[in-house]
């Protein structure tokens, strides 16, 4: 952070609240750098196996405390706020909220992304689809029928909490997902906040259709939603609204992009075939498609990547989505006590340099691209009593790195044009190890930029660029100063495909484990629920049944 650099030069800041954490970034906008930042990590809540929620109050306490504690940061650098001329949002996608718009009170938890308590809604949506086809939606919104996106969350909440339905009745209820929520506080809640949302983040709710770049009022339909609780669907960079509380009072707030999309743009994915992989709490590759939609036909998803201003053309991208990366990492830390910290496991796993045989299938949530199977559940495979916590440690990391190589697999089939290096990003880059076996299992080069940002870069370039804004050149070849590390493959290829092979057998040991009979024995609590409206009791519990001594079932407390 060089604060001197950064005294006269125009800066962009950008909220980024991820499913762990929630940041706030400060740029340059002449030279990209970071001039300051400050993270506040975010609670997450398990009341019930497979239930993943977040409190909207505690979210917005992190994003004022965040941009508070970084103006003072400013401050001290003795550089004037009135420098920052725009502010970006980009947020954890498809994780669904509903609030009161006279209140401004949230009704209910935010349901997070990775939340499977949809899987019974998901089930009946199928089954009355023609040859239960989960892909039948596909062709209007680039996306199969499943627990991660919002539509199925937001059935959920409106058919079983009595808070939501009454909102909706009384014309007082607002959907968003959590882009929608903070752009609406920020700029003035219950007092005129803007409710709107972006191209990126409307595509992954299911209830958009990726061609008309709107709502659908037969997708609405279909899941019986109703379309005036919907925010108003905006490009990815022009001027919401302004900035109504904080220390930032009037600057606008003129960028949105999903998480993966503003990490599209920071890595300057803007010309077709570009693909970037980001590693947080899950993992998601995408490439740059162009204008035009590409359907996959292995597994991947077609989203829309950005628009970039009002005018501009929508860009679309290919996806891969694993729903746990670093998770597995916290899960390791929180719920096994095998690592004190989370840079601990590089450490571990470079102590054996192998899983000698173990191999991890982190299937919490179900199994995402290229499978969606929610019935999956993790496994521990090839366990003997030689195995300590290293090799688990090892078989963690390289889980991370198998789910990136079946994605890109698939990616290189629907393109046909296979990838020759693979541009990263996102907290878990920082471990060189699973850099290092990234590139072995993928057998192409790994580059990771040296500025580790992007994601939060991404929405302050759209931010910046917005007309009536203007201080960021998206058209500059390349960011000043941002240097790349590439990892280059060290394994020969029959090595790293056996290993592949070994985990494509123990993810089908993975498959169809959950069953939905009635459960024999009481589910616990993981966690307190914040407060707020009590969750209702499902109608019905999966079962996890107990396997062999070789195999353990995992399902994150």
């Amino acid at each position: 952070m060089r604060g001197s650099s950064a005294a006269e030069a125009p800066l962009v800041a950008a909220v980024d609240q991820g499913t762990s954490s929630t940041r706030f970034l400060v740029f340059n906008a002449k030279t990209a750098e970071v001039v300051s930042q400050h993270q506040v990590e975010i609670t997450q809540f398990f009341p019930k196996e497979g239930w993943v929620e977040e409190d909207p109050k505690e979210i917005m306490r992190s994003v004022y405390e965040c941009i508070e504690r970084v103006c003072e940061k400013l401050t001290q650098l003795n550089i004037d706020l009135s420098n920052i001329k725009a502010v970006g949002v980009t947020n954890q996608r498809e994780t669904t909220l509903v609030w009161d718009k006279v209140t401004g009170e949230p009704l209910y938890n935010a349901l997070v992304w990775l939340d499977l308590r949809t899987q019974s809604t998901v089930e009946r949506l199928i089954e009355k689809t023609p040859g239960r086809n989960k892909n039948h939606l596909k062709h209007k919104t680039g996306l199969p029928i499943s627990t991660y996106f919002s539509a199925v969350k937001l059935c959920w909440l409106l058919e079983n909490v009595e808070e939501v339905r009454r909102a909706v009745d009384q014309d007082r209820a607002m959907f968003g997902t959590v882009d929608s929520w903070i752009i609406w506080c920020l700029s003035g809640g219950k007092d005129g906040g803007v409710h709107c949302t972006d191209v990126s983040n409307a595509s992954r709710t299911m209830l958009f259709n990726i061609h008309t770049l709107d709502w659908d009022p037969e997708l609405c339909r279909y899941f019986d939603i109703p379309m005036d609780i919907l925010p108003k669907v905006r490009s990815s960079s022009e001027i919401y609204g302004c900035m109504k509380s904080s220390s930032l009072s009037g600057v606008p707030i003129s960028g949105c992009l999903g998480d993966q999309s503003a990490a599209l743009v920071g890595q300057l994915c803007f010309k077709e075939g570009q693909t970037k992989n980001t590693y947080g709490t899950g993992c998601f590759l995408l490439r740059n498609t162009g204008p035009t939609p590409v359907m996959s036909e292995h597994g991947l998803l077609t989203t829309v990547a950005y628009k970039l201003g009002k005018d501009q053309p929508a860009c679309y991208a290919l996806e891969g989505s694993v729903a746990i990366a670093g998770a597995v990492v916290r899960w390791l830390k929180d719920n096994m006590g095998i690592v004190k910290s989370t840079s601990e496991i590089e450490e571990l796993a470079a102590a054996v340099g192998s899983s000698y045989g173990c191999y991890f299938v982190p299937a919490f949530s179900g199994l995402y691209a290229p499978y969606w199977e929610p019935s999956a559940r993790g496994i521990i495979c090839g366990l003997t009593q030689f195995t300590n916590k290293n090799h688990l440690a090892f078989a963690a990391l390289e889980a991370v790195c198998f789910q990136t190589r079946e994605i890109l697999d698939a990616m290189n089939q629907d393109s046909g044009v296979p990838l020759e290096q693979l541009r990263v990003d996102g907290g878990m880059t920082s471990n060189r190890l699973l850099m290092q076996l990234q590139a072995d299992i993928l057998c192409i080069p790994v580059v990771r930029p040296n500025m580790a940002e992007t994601t939060a870069l991404g929405v302050a370039m759209a931010a910046g660029a917005a007309e009536g804004v203007n201080v960021w050149d998206l058209t500059a070849a390349e960011h000043p100063e941002v240097v790349s590390e590439k990892f280059e493959p060290q394994i020969n290829t029959d090595e790293s495909e056996f290993r592949f092979s070994r985990w494509k057998k123990a993810v089908q040991k993975a498959m169809n484990w959950e069953t939905t009979e009635p459960c024999c024995h009481s589910n616990g609590v993981g966690k307190k629920m914040s407060a707020g409206p009590s969750p209702p009791q499902p109608q019905r519990t999966p079962e996890v049944r107990p396997t062999c001594a070789t195999v353990a079932c995992l399902t994150p407390l």
